[in-house]
């Protein structure tokens, strides 16, 4: 999973296969650390390293960069090019609105850039992770990671550990102290559903201190609520999304506001802009 490594373990031999079943699975986590922004040497209007091979795509768009509600549009490619898939669908995003995050795309200057803790969903083009949840299995073709008790997203900006995926069993108590994310939100507050099932926007891949951590897709707690910087949908349209991503298919993950939107999609290999986008 880009942007976020997980961590975990077992000794325990009696549950040896099913552990390396499980750590096989979130080792895609660990994809992020050995990732780099390869692509920084690019021109801000040049395609980003990844969308050529991509042919499917999860597109977000937003007013402006101060808006918290968006417009979410699959798209597939055939034939070189994109298509769109379904019906777009309502999504909110960080309180705050967006800003540019490290992904794909080379960095950018004409606009906010994302911070640790500003309330901002970052904005770009961005590998789509794995994919998780309470459950033990969900219906997805996605590599899945079913979350436990004690698996927490390091949020700490100091933290060795940051923006990583840690089994607090293996790495310790004081490892996750200061962590505000817990993975299993219905355990740790008041039975939240939000993490019940989502995906990883691989933001920050190589784990940059105070640049963002923890960008999912989740649920949204009640509609038009928004986030800490996540992007947060209902139920019905993440259960589809989840169903539809195959990785085999390289998707990536896009969120613009519009008039950058406009801008970028010819030189980033995008859908051409309707109405609405």
């Amino acid at each position: 999973m880009g942007g976020i490594e997980t961590l975990h373990g077992s000794d325990d031999a009696a549950n040896a296969a099913k552990g390396l079943g499980q750590r096989l699975r979130l080792a895609l986590f660990a994809i992020a650390a050995a990732m780099t922004t390869a692509c920084a040497g690019l021109g801000n209007d040049r395609v980003p390293d990844g969308p050529a091979q991509a042919q499917q795509l999860v597109l977000v768009t937003t007013a402006d960069w101060d808006a918290n509600q968006g417009r979410m549009q699959r798209f597939e490619r055939a034939g070189g090019q994109w298509h769109a898939v379904g019906d777009a669908a309502a999504v909110t995003i960080g309180r705050a609105g967006s800003a540019w995050g490290l992904g794909l795309h080379a960095p950018q200057t004409d606009g906010p850039s994302k911070r640790e803790g500003d309330g901002r969903a970052p904005a770009g083009m961005f590998r789509i992770g794995t994919a998780f949840g309470y459950a033990e299995d969900v219906a997805t073709a996605l590599p899945y990671a079913a979350m436990s008790a004690s698996d927490y997203c390091i949020d700490v900006s100091q933290s060795p550990l940051y923006n990583r995926i840690v089994d607090a069993e293996q790495v310790g108590a004081a490892a996750i102290e200061g962590s505000t994310e817990p993975m299993r939100r219905d355990l740790h507050a008041n039975g939240d559903q939000r993490y019940r099932q989502g995906f990883v926007i691989e933001h920050n891949a190589s784990r940059v201190p105070g640049a963002g951590s923890c960008i999912f897709a989740h649920l949204w707690k009640a509609p038009g609520e928004t986030t800490a910087g996540c992007t947060a949908m209902d139920d019905a349209r993440m259960s589809q999304l989840l169903a539809w991503l195959k990785p085999q298919a390289q998707p990536v993950f896009v969120l613009l506001p519009r008039a950058e939107y406009r801008k970028l999609w010819k030189s980033w290999g995008l859908p051409q802009p309707v109405d609405g986008s």
